[in-house]
């Protein structure tokens, strides 16, 4: 009998695994069940019971039509009524974009032939012609310091260059003059301009973002891409995009700024049909300078001059600020940033008809279209500024280790020290994966709504992380301000971009999983279309189908994770000849689970989830890490597996496959059913948590790396801004790494002759003389000593100022 009943085990746990049909399991039953009750040796009246309740289901799950009308029916009735209320804007948020990778990882499969065979990441000639010209000319143009400290502004012919360059036409197409640049080029450029500037980052990064170019090209008339699109792409107009107000941030229903439809007088012409608006935006970048201001608000129409309902909903206009009744000009300080940020109002503004975006039948769909649009700013702008300045602290981390010296040892080989650059390093791999992985996703024509929210929130998390350290390293240099502190305005500017493009802490406790939950799941939004589908008997094929793919999903994801949990993951079959394959099995192993703690946390929950935010953020924070870790093996195998490369992908593996254990256990943990979390701790991690961080020897070997001139280095922090003047701070930081390395047998010479009572001299320069003086060192090898001595100094040498220099300014 025990023998039965672990056979019968076996081959319901098969069953799941490969997702039998419900057929499948009918005919399973109609032999198990006899087997078992004969066995166990039931009463005839057991068996009469038993039989009558397999017949049953035989019957209710076996026959389509009765499986339809009666089960699902059934199901379908219970669920339109626990089914949690979503407003009109969560509609259009879930409705929005595309599902693309993330649909894989919410599978519990995910297909990683088809990671391998989406095309490399790359630009074109023409498009790494202008970063290797264009943006290389921009970037020697800004001086950070000069920016913030002394003009809170970009220079006027730097704004003039970016204007005459193109640089605010990037995403416009060719025909309107624009460069019409991929999206990998897109964030190469702001990539590069970031490491030099974050506010010559902003300032390029924004027109080609969310903003009037964007929504021109997707829903514009021919006559507004006609009118508009020209003059942007040549920076003849500079725009912005208004959505944020004092009383509305990420609530977009409750947008207190209005429209009225009612005829007015505009440009001397009476009676035109229009719009009287009033609003009050702050946090408007660019807003200041703007010449066209984006602007979203809720329109009524209480005449039904239109047509339809008097509350016709969101909608977005474009409307020149020299309208009258638009005020900008005033700014924001967004903590020592120069870029342009400020508040917009207006009161009782009339505008015409035509200056909605779209025209009149847009009217009302301006949260579809913002949320449709937001992809390029989460998905390529934050990502792009973020990593720039990632690259930047991972050189500059990596050459002052090596040069700074205390005890006569290289800061950077401590181990105290090495921590800090074993994440700056491996982050910055990381981010730049799924920068360019995502980036790579917006050029295949997909909306990655999803994806864009969590790229953005971690490429801005690890960025803070990534400063932070690199602050650290540097102690006193980074804390001290000035023209050769290439970190001090990056850390205070941090929080900047942390809270752009929605908060932080709401995209990732509401937004990541809430959205994709609904979104990338292959069944959830079937079922809810179904829910709302009128036609009853359409509703009910359509429930049918989804309800039972979607208890033979949950069930296979359950036996899927309880086997890869025993096996750890071995035996999944994963690409041919792939050295890393066993990350490609424990993410699938991961995946699985993960499929299986969203339908857990949706049906035990229900609408509660929505406020059950540390645990949808615990499940968010698995799906990014699942992300996250696909792409940095498709970049891996990019760029041709280098070895090299390896400790920086397996310390970021590691630490990624580290907090997925952490991020499951925190939601079985805390999960309010106790029967739920012993199963789902069964079933996730049967043998226990396994999975470490990182080894000691990892960050070595990473810390190593960063502290030498070669391939992986360069790999690493490609694309960003190298001034070769060594009179610029990180031109000289570079300069003295080489210079160090070079120089270090010749010191280590000058050091044996000192030790020997040869020299005498105090000061390391008169020493250098001495030993040149000596024939200890030659002439060239004292004017190599002599110049590695100035770089050093120059490296470590902290700003300072007369007094007078900091006063504040007075009247």
């Amino acid at each position: 009998m025990a023998l039965t009943l672990l056979v019968a085990l076996a081959i319901f746990i098969m069953l799941a695994f490969f997702r039998a049909s419900i057929t499948s399991w009918v005919l399973a039953m109609m032999v198990i069940v006899p087997v078992i009750s004969i066995q166990a040796s039931f009463s005839d009246d057991v068996l009469m019971v038993v039989g009558g309740v397999l017949l049953l289901f035989i019957v209710f799950f076996g026959i389509p039509v009765l499986r339809r009308n009666v089960v699902s029916g059934a199901v379908l009735k219970v669920f339109r009524k626990i089914l949690p209320q979503i407003s009109a804007t969560e509609q259009e948020a879930i409705d929005a974009g595309t599902v693309w990778w993330d649909g894989e990882l919410f599978s519990g499969n995910p297909d990683w032939d088809k990671l391998l065979a989406f095309p490399k990441c790359g630009i074109s000639a023409r498009e790494q012609a202008f970063l290797d010209n264009e943006v290389e000319q921009l970037c020697a143009m800004l001086d950070d310091w000069d920016i913030t400290h002394n003009r809170a502004d970009l220079p006027p012919e730097v704004w003039q260059f970016i204007k005459d360059k193109g640089f605010f036409g990037m995403i416009i197409p060719k025909r309107y003059g624009g460069l019409e640049f991929s999206a990998q080029a897109h964030s190469a450029v702001v990539s590069k301009v970031a490491s030099r500037s974050g506010t010559g980052a902003v300032t390029v990064m924004v027109p080609n973002s969310l903003g009037p170019a964007e929504l021109l090209l997707h829903y514009g008339t021919d006559e507004q891409k006609e009118k508009y699109l020209h003059r942007l792409a040549k920076g003849l107009e500079v725009p912005c995009f208004a959505l944020t107000g004092p009383f509305a941030g990420s609530d977009a229903g409750a947008i207190p700024d209005y429209g009225v439809v009612c005829h007015g007088e505009f440009a001397g012409q009476q009676n035109v049909l229009g719009i009287r608006m009033t609003w009050e935006k702050r946090y408007i970048t660019l807003a200041p300078a703007a010449t066209l201001l984006g602007l979203a608000f809720k329109l009524y129409d209480p005449e039904r001059l239109l047509g339809g309902e008097t509350s016709r909903g969101i909608t977005l206009a474009l409307i020149p600020t020299d309208t009258p009744g638009v005020q900008i000009g005033r700014r924001h300080f967004p903590l020592n940033s120069a870029f342009l940020n400020g508040p917009t109002q207006g009161k009782d503004v009339f505008i015409p008809m035509d200056y909605i975006i779209g025209g009149t039948s847009r009217v009302g769909q301006g949260w579809r279209m913002l949320m449709e649009c937001l992809a390029a700013g989460r998905s390529i702008s934050l990502p792009a500024s973020s990593i720039g300045g990632m690259k930047l602290v991972t050189r500059t981390c990596g050459a002052y280790g090596r040069v700074r010296k205390q005890f006569k040892v290289p800061v950077g080989k401590f181990e105290g020290v090495e921590e800090p650059l074993a994440r700056i390093g491996a982050h910055t791999y990381m981010v730049d994966a799924a920068r360019r992985f995502t980036a790579l996703a917006v050029d295949l024509g997909e909306k990655p709504s999803v994806i864009s929210a969590i790229v953005k929130y971690h490429s801005t998390e690890r960025c803070r992380i990534v400063i932070n350290d690199a602050m650290d390293v540097h102690g006193g240099k980074g804390i001290s301000l000035g023209p050769d502190n290439y970190l001090g305005r990056f850390y205070q500017q941090m929080p900047v971009a942390i809270t752009v493009e929605g908060a932080n802490i709401l995209t990732r406790t509401l937004m990541i999983f809430g959205q994709g939950a609904i979104r990338s799941h292959p069944y959830v939004l079937k079922e809810i279309a179904a829910t709302q589908d009128r036609d009853h008997n359409r509703a009910l094929h359509l429930f049918d189908e989804a309800l039972f793919g979607h208890i033979t999903f949950a069930l296979s994801n359950a036996a899927r994770s309880l086997v890869f949990g025993l096996t750890g993951g071995r035996g999944i079959e994963t690409p041919e000849g792939i050295e890393t394959h066993r990350y490609y099995q424990q993410l699938t192993r991961f995946s699985a689970a993960f499929a299986l703690s969203a339908d857990v946390a949706m049906a035990v929950l229900g609408g509660a989830l929505k406020r059950r935010e540390k645990i949808s953020a615990r499940l968010g924070d698995v799906l990014s890490l699942l992300y996250l870790c696909s792409a940095a093996l498709k970049r891996f195998e990019d760029d041709g597996r280098p070895a090299e490369d390896l400790p920086l992908l397996d310390w970021a593996m590691q630490d990624a496959l580290y907090n997925i254990q952490q991020a499951f256990n925190g939601v079985i943990q805390n999960f309010p059913n106790a029967l739920v979390r012993g199963l789902l701790s069964i079933l996730i991690f049967p043998l226990g948590r396994c999975f470490s961080p990182p080894s000691d020897h990892l960050g070595h070997q990473i810390a190593t790396l960063l502290m030498q001139p070669g391939a992986a280095r360069d790999r690493l922090t490609a694309g960003i801004y190298i001034p070769d003047d060594e009179q610029d701070a990180v031109g000289a930081l570079e300069a003295a790494l080489e210079s160090t390395l070079a120089s270090e047998p010749l010191l280590v010479r000058l050091e044996e002759a000192r030790k020997a009572g040869k020299l005498k001299a105090l000061e390391e320069l008169l020493r250098i003389a001495e030993a040149r003086d000596q024939g200890i060192i030659t002439a060239g090898e004292a004017l190599q000593l002599e110049r590695d001595y100035a770089l050093r100094r120059k490296v470590i040498m902290v700003d300072d100022f007369a007094p007078g220099q900091l006063r504040a300014a007075v009247g």
